[in-house]
């Protein structure tokens, strides 16, 4: 279950490994719905968003613990009662198990879901912008290179040509 969490961490907000390994009980904001990213990468700061799910998922496990977490979200230890949040190695290696368990070769890793988690914004129609700031990126160029098109988005992309009135022009040039 504890992996599992992590994992879904990962692919519901986009965070970097260390920055889940970092996150403490009092960024979890249930009123707003979001997760408040301290010292991320360039040490700025973001929110992203809570999903619902994410949310229930989070009380299920807590309330499985034998110690609810007082600062870090995932003490480290075995117990996770421990005074330190857990390494990234922790992440690395839930990672690693679930993708050897579903078959999917060593090619996955923590970062594949944030790649994942931008790819389907993007793919369910969250503009660029609001996708590099949910990343934390400095650079729009960054996040354009960071996302790639879909065949089926690609192909479903009306090109600005098809949405002009030609007939009258034509007409004009066969005479």
């Amino acid at each position: 279950m504890f992996y599992r969490i992590l994992l879904m961490m990962l692919y519901a907000t986009g965070l970097r490994r260390a920055e889940l390994a970092h996150l403490k009980v009092s960024d979890v904001d249930r009123e707003r719905m979001v997760i408040h990213v301290k010292g991320g990468k360039g040490r700025k700061d973001r929110d992203v968003m809570l999903s619902p799910k994410l949310l229930d998922e989070l009380q299920r496990y807590f309330s499985g613990l034998r110690q609810q977490p007082e600062r870090w979200l995932f003490p480290g230890n075995r117990w996770h009662t421990g005074k330190m949040p857990i390494t990234t190695k922790v992440i690395w290696a839930a990672c690693r198990q679930a993708a050897t368990r579903a078959g999917l070769g060593d090619e996955i890793h923590p970062h594949t879901l944030r790649h994942c988690f931008a790819t389907h914004l993007l793919e369910s129609g969250t503009d660029l912008r609001t996708i590099q700031l949910l990343l934390g990126h400095r650079d729009l160029e960054e996040t354009a290179l960071y996302l790639h098109l879909t065949n089926p988005r690609l192909s479903a992309t009306t090109s600005p040509l098809d949405q002009l009135k030609l007939a009258a022009f034509l007409a004009q040039d066969d005479e």
